[in-house]
């Protein structure tokens, strides 16, 4: 990741998500229910669709990889977490901390554009049907998802070569229950103004290519499923998009949420619960959502489950 800078600061403190000590064991139990259970639906997801020879089609193929995606990204932030409501010591070395801006962003960055991948997968398969195989063959997906993980490491490799250069000499207070940039440079007694900018730019990139990229499809989704004469067919048309566009509008409509809003009309209490939601809920959400939502997923589930009781 680079040579560090000559910062006088050797570690930071990470406030939390509350300093009230009367919160700190019941939000612990809390926390790791939505672990337990974001890493019991993400894991089972995967090993499902692993186990099962009839979802081994593009579609599932991007929605294990989301999974992936969504079991690492929330064991990046939330091991750390529950250890700061149980401890007193709640240090992060300056290399621990760097190390988990750099898996945070690189996932969180990948998962912008995995949804992204998702959305063409639906488009080629509802357009496109005829020609569904051989445009999304096993070794087009596996370039989709190889460009997916590019992206986010080649980001967050410039980004974070860039965090590493800022100088830290003042307090080491980060106001975050994890090592997020704009807390971090907060914090910096050197120039934010090239990060800053880099946020801007790069983070509004990716907000614009990956959102573009998904209405587009479901521009062309929506005009093929209104041409189909029978309801059965659009129903069915439609069922296919279904999960995947709820986890879309889950996923943008929380960074919205947090984003798209004045400054001066947040406080560090309401950036933390939106970030709560971002970075803990939403990967416990969506495991749930393809699953409550799929008839294909319950049933390869269900398969599997008489094949353990039968044998």
């Amino acid at each position: 990741m680079g040579i560090r800078n000559q910062s006088t600061v050797t570690d930071f403190l990470l406030s939390g998500l509350t300093d009230q000590p009367e919160l700190q064991l019941p939000l612990f139990f809390l926390f790791l229910g939505i672990y337990i259970i974001t890493v019991v639906g993400n894991l089972g997801m995967i090993s499902i669709i692993g186990l099962s020879p009839q979802l081994h089609i593009p579609m599932y193929y991007f929605l294990s990889s989301l999974s992936s995606l969504d079991f690492c990204y929330s064991s990046v932030i939330v091991p750390q977490m529950l250890i700061g409501f149980l401890s007193r010591d709640k240090a992060i070395s300056y290399s621990g901390c760097m190390t988990q801006f750099f898996l945070f962003c690189m996932l969180a960055v990948s998962e912008f554009y995995m949804l992204a991948a998702m959305a063409y997968d639906r488009y080629v398969a509802i357009c496109s049907p005829l020609l569904y195989n051989v445009i999304m063959s096993p070794r087009v997906c596996s370039l989709l998802v190889a460009a997916v993980f590019s992206i986010g490491f080649i980001q967050t490799m410039i980004y974070e070569s860039c965090l590493l250069s800022l100088d830290f000499c003042g307090s080491n207070i980060i106001k975050h229950y994890y090592c997020d940039a704009i807390p971090l440079m907060k914090l910096s007694c050197s120039s934010t103004y090239i990060e800053e900018l880099l946020t801007f730019i790069v983070g509004g990139f990716n907000l614009i290519a990956t959102i573009l990229t998904i209405i587009i499809s479901y521009g062309y989704i929506l005009s093929s499923i209104l041409r189909i004469q029978s309801k059965e067919g659009r129903s069915k048309a439609f069922s296919t998009c279904a999960s995947h566009l709820t986890a879309v509008l889950i996923f943008y409509g929380s960074l919205m949420f947090m984003y798209l809003k004045p400054a001066s009309s947040s406080s560090a209490t309401q950036e933390k619960v939106t970030s709560v939601f971002y970075t803990i809920v939403i990967p416990m959400l969506n495991p749930l959502i393809y699953s409550l939502r799929n008839k294909e997923v319950q049933n390869a589930l269900m398969k599997l489950l008489k094949r353990k009781t039968s044998s």
